[in-house]
C-alpha cells in the first residue's frame, strides 16, 4: 500500500503521467477547472446507472442489501432510519459485525408514541416522558463475507441522541458518538453530547456508559492510534477543535482521563478554514501542540470557545477520520475558501502524548482542498482502503440531492466510485478485514449495502 506521507515526501508513487510530488499535486487541485478529478476513462471507468435506483457504481461492481429500514431485526425490533456511521470489526475466520448508528434526533410532538417499547427503558441511557426509551443507538449486523449472508442483526446501545459516526478501537469494539448537547430537561432524563463504547461481541443492548471524561460537545467521530491509544475525536461546527483523549489506561477509556485540543506552534488560535483568506497553505507542515482542556463535561456548550481562547485551532466542521499507518486523514466538511470541502492529515510525533513531544512535535497538514464539485462537495465520513485510496462519503443538500461515493488516491487525485441515487447521502463507509467488501449505508430511508467488485483494476 502507498503510504501518501512517503509519496509527499518523494519516496514512491507513480502519478498521473509521471512522478508528482505533494506540492505538485495539490497546486493542480487548488488551480480548479476540475483539475482534481480523474476523467471517466481512468479510474474504475465511468458508472453505470443501476437498474434499481440506489446506487450507480463502476463496471463490474455489484451491491448486496443486507439490510433496509422497517425490516424485523433478530430482537423482533425494526430496522431504525437515518443510519450514519459504521464500523465493521472482525468476529471469526468468516464473520464481521458491522456496527451501525442511527442519527435519531429527540422526538417532537407526538413522535414519541413511534419511540421504542417502554420495557426496554431499563436497558436505554435516557426515556422519553412518556416511559419509552430514546431511539438514537446504534444496531449491530453480524454478516458472513464468506456465504454473503446476514446471521443476525440487533439493537446494540439504546437511548442516546443522534448518534452520527464514530470509530473502531483496536481491542474490537465501536466508539459511537452524540451529535448533541441536549440536557436534561422535563422531556429526558439525561444530558447528552458523550461517546459510548460498543463491543463487536455483543448479542444484544449493552450497558450505555457515557464516557464523560472525553466531554460533551457536539461530537462526530473517533479514532484509536493503536500504537499509544491516544483517541482522537472531531467536532462538527463551524468554529470546532480537534481533540485528543490520553486514557490513563490503554485500551479501557472507562477508567478516564485528559482531553486536549490541537494547537499550532507560534500560531496560538490558527485558522485552518480558509475561509475569507488562505491561512492554511496546502504544501506546508504545521508543528503543532496540545491544550488541557478542563470542565469537559461542558454545561454550557462552551468547550471549543474555551480551547480556543486557550489558542486551540479552529476546523470547519470536522467529520469522518480514518487512521493509516503513521498518520490520519479527517474531513471538514465546509472547509476552504469555497466551502466545498477539505481533508485533513495529522501525523502524530514520535513521543505522542508523552515527554519530549516537544522536541519532535506532531505535524498538521492540508491534504486536500476542494476547488470545485466535480473534486468533491462536503465530505464527511471516510475510510481507507487497501490501496491506500481514501473513500469519502458527500454529504451535501439541496433541492437535487447529488452525493456521490469519492475516491481520493495517495497523490490528492479524486474520482466517481459511487452515486447515490436517493435523495439522500452515503454514509458509514468501512472496509472488510480482507479489503475485498466495502460497507455502507444509504442515510434515509436506511440501507445497508455490501459492495464487492474488481478493487485491484484501479487505472491512474
Amino acid at each position: 500500500m502507498i503510504n501518501r506521507r512517503q509519496f509527499n515526501k518523494g519516496l514512491v508513487g507513480i502519478a498521473f503521467g509521471g512522478l508528482f510530488t505533494h506540492l505538485k499535486a495539490s497546486a493542480l487541485l487548488l488551480e480548479g477547472n476540475g483539475k482534481g478529478a480523474l476523467p471517466f476513462d481512468k479510474a474504475y471507468g465511468p458508472l453505470v446507472s443501476d437498474p434499481n435506483g440506489l446506487l450507480d457504481l463502476p463496471e463490474g461492481f455489484h451491491y448486496r442489501v443486507l439490510s433496509k429500514l422497517g425490516d424485523v431485526m433478530s430482537d423482533g425490533l425494526p430496522v431504525p432510519d437515518r443510519a450514519d456511521g459504521m464500523g465493521c470489526v472482525p468476529l471469526d475466520e468468516e464473520r464481521v459485525v458491522l456496527v451501525r448508528n442511527h442519527e435519531i434526533s429527540l422526538p417532537k410532538g407526538n413522535e414519541h408514541k413511534q419511540l421504542p417499547p417502554e420495557n426496554l427503558s431499563s436497558s436505554a441511557y435516557d426515556s422519553h416522558a412518556s416511559g419509552r426509551p430514546l431511539a438514537g443507538g446504534t444496531s449491530s449486523i453480524v454478516y458472513n463475507v464468506k456465504t454473503q449472508q446476514v446471521d443476525n442483526q440487533f439493537m446494540s446501545l439504546l437511548g442516546t441522541v443522534r448518534n452520527c459516526a464514530g470509530g473502531t478501537t483496536p481491542w474490537n469494539s465501536w466508539l459511537t458518538c452524540e451529535e448533541s448537547v441536549d440536557k436534561a430537561s422535563s422531556i429526558i432524563g439525561e444530558d447528552h453530547g458523550y461517546v459510548f463504547e460498543v463491543p463487536a461481541s455483543a448479542s444484544g443492548l449493552v450497558a450505555p456508559v457515557p464516557l464523560k471524561a472525553m466531554g460533551r460537545f457536539n461530537h462526530e467521530a473517533a479514532c484509536v492510534d493503536p500504537r499509544t491509544g491516544i483517541v482522537y475525536l472531531t467536532e462538527d461546527r463551524g468554529d470546532s477543535l480537534f481533540y485528543r483523549f490520553i486514557p490513563n489506561v490503554q485500551g479501557q477509556l472507562d477508567k478516564g482521563g485528559k482531553l486536549q485540543a490541537l494547537a499550532v506552534l507560534d500560531a496560538p488560535k490558527f485558522d485552518t478554514r480558509n475561509w475569507s483568506s488562505v491561512t492554511m497553505e496546502s504544501d506546508k507542515a504545521y508543528g503543532c501542540y496540545w491544550i488541557d482542556l478542563d470542565n469537559v463535561t461542558s454545561p454550557e456548550d462552551d468547550l471549543r470557545a474555551r480551547g480556543y481562547s486557550d489558542g486551540a485551532a479552529l476546523f470547519a466542521r470536522g467529520e469522518g477520520i480514518q487512521f493509516d499507518g503513521d498518520e490520519m486523514y479527517f474531513c471538514c466538511t465546509s472547509g476552504g475558501n469555497k466551502k466545498l470541502g477539505q481533508i485533513m492529515r495529522y501525523v502524530p510525533s514520535p513521543m505522542e502524548g508523552k515527554s519530549g513531544e516537544q522536541e519532535q512535535p506532531g505535524e498538521l497538514s492540508l491534504f486536500l482542498e476542494s476547488p470545485d464539485k466535480a473534486t468533491f462537495n462536503f465530505g464527511d465520513n471516510l475510510t481507507i482502503g487497501q490501496n491506500g485510496h481514501l473513500i469519502v462519503c458527500e454529504d451535501q443538500y439541496s433541492d437535487l440531492v447529488d452525493n456521490h461515493l469519492k475516491g481520493v488516491t495517495p497523490e490528492g487525485k479524486t474520482y466517481d466510485l459511487g452515486k447515490v441515487r436517493l435523495q439522500t447521502e452515503p454514509a458509514g463507509a468501512c472496509f472488510s478485514p480482507d479489503g475485498k467488501t466495502l460497507f455502507v449505508n444509504l442515510y434515509s430511508p436506511t440501507v445497508t449495502l455490501a459492495i464487492t467488485g474488481p478493487w485491484d483494476e484501479f487505472v491512474a
